[in-house]
C-alpha cells in the first residue's frame, strides 16, 4: 500500500500565511505559471494554506513552484505524493530526496510521513 502525506499542502503551509515567508496576498502575486501565465486566486491559496481541499492541476503545480522558488519536479513530486502516495519503486530520484529535505526543514509531517522519510534515508544509505 502506498504511503501518503499532504505534501503539497505542507510545502505551501511552510511558507505562506500568517508569520510565514509570504502572506497569502504576496504569494498570490508571485505564484504564476511561467508557461501559461495562469495564477491561482488568493482564495485558492488561502484554502491550500488552511488545509482545505482543492483540486491539483498542472498549472497549479507550476504556479506554486514559481511562487515557492522550487524546481517544478520537486513540487510535482509533492503533488504526486499527496494525491496517490508512493510505492517503493517510485522513491528513486532527486525530486523525492529534495522534497523530503524541504518537508524536514519545514518541520512538517506526521509520524507516518516521518517513518516514510526514515525509510527513504535508510534506502539511500544502503545504495
Amino acid at each position: 500500500m502506498p504511503e501518503q502525506q499532504d505534501a503539497l499542502t505542507a510545502l505551501v503551509q511552510a511558507h505562506v500565511g500568517q508569520d510565514r515567508t509570504w502572506s497569502i496576498r504576496e504569494f498570490a502575486e508571485r505564484a504564476i505559471d511561467p508557461e501559461t501565465g495562469w495564477s491561482p486566486s488568493k482564495s485558492l491559496i488561502g484554502k491550500i494554506a488552511s488545509g482545505q481541499s482543492y483540486t491539483v492541476s498542472p498549472p497549479l503545480v507550476s504556479a506554486l513552484a514559481a511562487g515557492l522558488e522550487l524546481p517544478r519536479d520537486v513540487v510535482a513530486a509533492a503533488a504526486h505524493f499527496q494525491l496517490i502516495g508512493y510505492e517503493d519503486v517510485e522513491l528513486q530520484g532527486q525530486a523525492q530526496v529534495t522534497l523530503r529535505q524541504h518537508l524536514d526543514r519545514a518541520g512538517q509531517g506526521s509520524p507516518k510521513s516521518r517513518a516514510v522519510a526514515d525509510r527513504w534515508a535508510k534506502d539511500d544509505s544502503e545504495q
